[in-house]
């Protein structure tokens, strides 16, 4: 502190802000780089083209476009269920059990429950890709979904539901919410426990049920948990390429009716020989993925309440 404040202070920032910059702001600011060029990816060789990749990115309609679109569904679809199945779990296992001497409990096991539900989120993507590709697979393949309409007499998919494009969309969603409701469970359960269970009894005493209790008590209260939630599934939507890789025929498939932004940057990058390209689609991406952030930020804001 001999210097001032300012020198003390930037003392410490200079390492971690600089570190930051090298490995993070700066390969951002090659890929722009990039995607203003006509870059293969295996020469040394290039020449600036200006905006014209950006221009081209629309013009796609095999690729871009249907992932642009595919991945639009995913993030409506998967922070909407996803959040409204972890409020109404968390919200069930802490006050869905019975009221005693005004007090209400949550429901028996709630512990154990709330292990089971966090499960998935010990295992890795891939893992959890093959677990599920089994499950979609065909009957005669073991499929455990095909083979139990088969046993009761429904109709299912002869070649399994990741071959069908009609069902592969809704499938990797599925295994997404499942992958996901775990850990958003056990994100409001702790946020719920801040809140004064005097206000739930008084609640009780008033002769509110459990629909009141969570839409005027519960879910004010957990709103900037809520927004939270939002923003890093919505992130989840965007990168969710990985888990297509591993599942899906085609990486995207069948006939690009998985296909997601993530999977056109891979298939551009690495299968056309088209850098440039890609890094443009990936720039994009990465300015939805911030604008969405603070689209959210700015318009979910709501006053805070104090206890």
């Amino acid at each position: 502190m001999k210097h001032g404040k300012y020198p003390f202070i930037l003392s410490f920032l200079a390492l971690p802000v600089g570190l930051y910059a090298w490995l993070v702001i700066l390969p951002f600011a090659q890929a722009f780089q990039i995607s203003l060029t006509d870059w293969s990816g295996s020469s040394n060789t290039f020449e600036y083209i200006g905006f014209d990749n950006y221009a081209n990115l629309f013009k796609d309609e095999r690729l871009v476009l249907p992932a642009l679109r595919h991945t639009g569904i995913i993030l409506v679809v998967l922070p909407v269920v996803t959040i409204a199945l972890g409020l109404f779990f968390a919200f069930m296992l802490n006050l869905g059990g019975r009221v005693r001497r005004g007090r209400i409990e949550g429901v028996r096991g709630a512990g154990f429950h709330k292990v089971v539900f966090f499960f998935p989120q010990v295992l890795s993507v891939a893992i959890v890709g093959i677990l599920w590709k089994q499950v979609y697979a065909p009957e005669n393949f073991g499929g455990l979904i095909t083979g139990m309409l088969t046993a009761v007499g429904l109709p299912a998919p002869v070649n399994g539901f990741l071959s069908d494009t009609r069902f592969v969309l809704a499938a990797v969603i599925g295994v997404l919410v499942w992958s996901a409701v775990g850990f958003y469970l056990v994100f409001f359960s702790s946020a719920m426990a801040s809140i004064p269970r005097e206000l739930y009894e008084a609640a009780v005493i008033d002769g509110a049920g459990r629909g009141p209790m969570f839409f005027r008590i519960t879910l004010p209260l957990l709103w900037d948990s809520v927004q939270t939630a939002w923003i890093y599934l919505s992130i989840v939507a965007l990168d969710v390429f990985v888990l297509i890789y591993v599942m899906t025929p085609e990486r995207g498939g069948p006939d690009g009716a998985s296909e997601v932004v993530g999977g056109v940057i891979w298939k551009y990058a690495f299968n056309h020989g088209e850098q440039a390209f890609a890094s443009a689609l990936g720039v994009v991406l990465f300015f939805a993925a911030l604008s969405l952030a603070v689209v959210s930020l700015r318009f979910g804001r709501r006053e805070r309440i104090e206890f």
